[in-house]
């Protein structure tokens, strides 16, 4: 069972959404920086990375979802069993703008990259 009090398994929980989405957040912005670089001539700010992460794990400490204990107790995390609209718009909202998005950017990423270096490939072979 959790150990801890109800604050500390919340603050627990927002550390593992905060650095959990920052993690995959920042393959996503690297992914792009890395076919902005090949691609085309462009910056990217990485600060982003964190605005973008702390947004989605702040939600539930301002109540738009929930952080609680992990089904075995052991741990704290998002307590993914809506038990109201919000908390359902919650998930929803993580689910698409930190899971799909980034793997849909990294997959556009690195899917241009390879065709980048296909098409230099050839021009490269014309000359």
């Amino acid at each position: 069972r959790w150990l801890f009090n109800q604050a500390v398994c919340t603050l627990y929980a927002f550390c593992g959404v905060l650095f959990g989405l920052c993690s995959l957040t920042s393959l996503t912005v690297l992914s792009t920086v890395c076919c902005l670089k090949v691609c085309y001539p462009a910056y990217v700010l990485l600060l982003c990375v964190w605005a973008y992460a702390l947004i989605f794990a702040t939600a539930p400490l301002a109540e738009w979802g929930s952080y609680g204990p992990e089904p075995y107790g052991t741990a704290c995390c998002i307590t993914w069993k809506a038990s109201s609209r919000e908390a359902t718009l919650y998930i929803l909202a993580l689910f698409i703008f930190c899971y799909l998005l980034p793997c849909f950017l990294i997959l556009v990423s690195y899917s241009l990259i390879l065709w980048t270096v296909r098409v230099s490939r050839r021009a490269v072979r014309q000359h």
